[in-house]
């Protein structure tokens, strides 16, 4: 679920699951590789709306426009798929730990000790506890403003799915982050003034800078594709190829799946990926009769599983990293090996769980169906 804070879990939780499993006496490889499994190969699923669902949806509705110009899609639109995909990810990743990885690994006799487990301090706790109030605030104060009738910030329709909350959404989670950071910063004392915090921040704002380059050129993309018409002209006969193929949803499905996977071998920002693929393929489906929702959907899905073994994948060099500490001769090929099981068990059961998903006809998410109705 670290996704929610976008690469956090790349720092943090991957390292950390080194250590644990480390001092639990399990093969400290076995961690990492579980948790990068989790983080990366099952990065699109969440139980909270993370930072990467307003943005994919941003593009998705530009794309869409490209066929419908009203056509708006959620930053919420594959909630219910994704909720379900993080237990059905969670168990996957722990079999296949398990069952196969571990034991492969065998015992671990390395250099590295395992490192002592000490409880928090008590001004840790302090401001871990400060933190717990913080969000508790936070979530009484959204539950009071969206809940009730006529609340402040429901949407034009009084509804809460097209409230500013959810459409704002990335506002809001800095909102929330940065105010449980500063508090946990001045608690701990690691922020001694308002000058610290910047300098924190200015920090973390050097990461965004080629994000904000990217997305430049994204913008020009998608536009360039609307105002040349060539987004249209692809999907139109796109479209006719598909339809005249007659291979039903199902089978469309997958082979999309298995060609965002293979992309994503080549290149590692889903953003990037998506700013190309969108304008192509969300007009193409809608052509078809199928929803710009479920085509993120499936195109996420592709994106998450083979990053564990994309050498392109912009953490990968990181990963390495990781690895060395336990064992000083891993490379490219020996983390794509023992990584590679987790891709095709995540391809597997992802396809199968959107297969069930289309069988059934449940929807995505809140108000997003299949089926493209115009």
């Amino acid at each position: 679920m670290s996704n929610a804070a976008s690469d956090f879990g790349y720092i943090l939780i991957i390292p950390l699951a080194g250590v644990i499993f480390n001092c639990l006496g399990r093969h400290p490889i076995a961690g990492i590789s579980a948790a990068f499994a989790g983080v990366s190969g099952g990065f699109s699923a969440n139980l909270l709306i993370g930072s990467i669902d307003p943005l994919l949806s941003g593009l998705s509705t530009e794309a869409a426009r490209i066929i419908d110009p009203n056509y708006y899609v959620m930053p919420t639109c594959n909630y219910y798929f994704m909720a379900v995909s993080t237990f059905v990810i969670a168990i996957t990743g722990t079999i296949i730990n398990d069952k196969f990885i571990e034991p492969r690994l065998g015992k671990y006799s390395g250099e590295i000790k395992p490192e002592p487990i000490t409880p928090p301090s008590y001004i840790e706790k302090r401001g871990l506890t400060r933190v717990f109030y913080v969000l508790l605030f936070w979530s009484i104060l959204f539950f009071n403003v969206l809940y009730s009738d006529n609340g402040i910030i429901r949407g034009t329709d009084n509804t809460i799915i097209h409230s500013p909350l959810l459409k704002g959404f990335i506002s809001v989670l800095f909102i929330i982050a940065a105010s449980c950071g500063i508090v946990y910063g001045y608690t701990v004392q690691s922020y001694k003034n308002s000058i610290d915090v910047i300098n924190s921040m200015s920090i973390s704002f050097k990461s965004l800078v080629s994000y904000l380059v990217l997305v430049f050129f994204v913008a020009q993309l998608v536009a360039w594709f609307k105002s040349s018409n060539l987004g249209l002209i692809i999907a139109v006969k796109g479209a006719e190829i598909l339809k005249n193929l007659n291979l039903g949803l199902i089978p469309l499905a997958i082979l999309f799946i298995i060609f965002s996977g293979f992309i994503n071998l080549f290149m590692g920002s889903a953003s990037a990926k998506w700013a190309i693929l969108g304008p192509v393929f969300i007009p193409m489906f809608m052509l078809l009769g199928y929803s710009p929702e479920l085509s993120q959907a499936i195109f996420r899905i592709g994106d998450s599983v083979t990053n564990v073994i994309s050498p392109m994948m912009s953490f990968f060099a990181l990963i390495i990293t990781y690895y060395q500490k336990y064992d000083s001769k891993a490379g490219i090929g020996s983390i794509i090996a023992t990584m590679l099981p987790y891709s095709i068990s995540f391809l597997l059961v992802w396809s199968l769980l959107l297969i069930l998903w289309i069988v059934l006809g449940l929807p995505l998410g809140p108000e997003s169906g299949i089926y493209y109705k115009p």
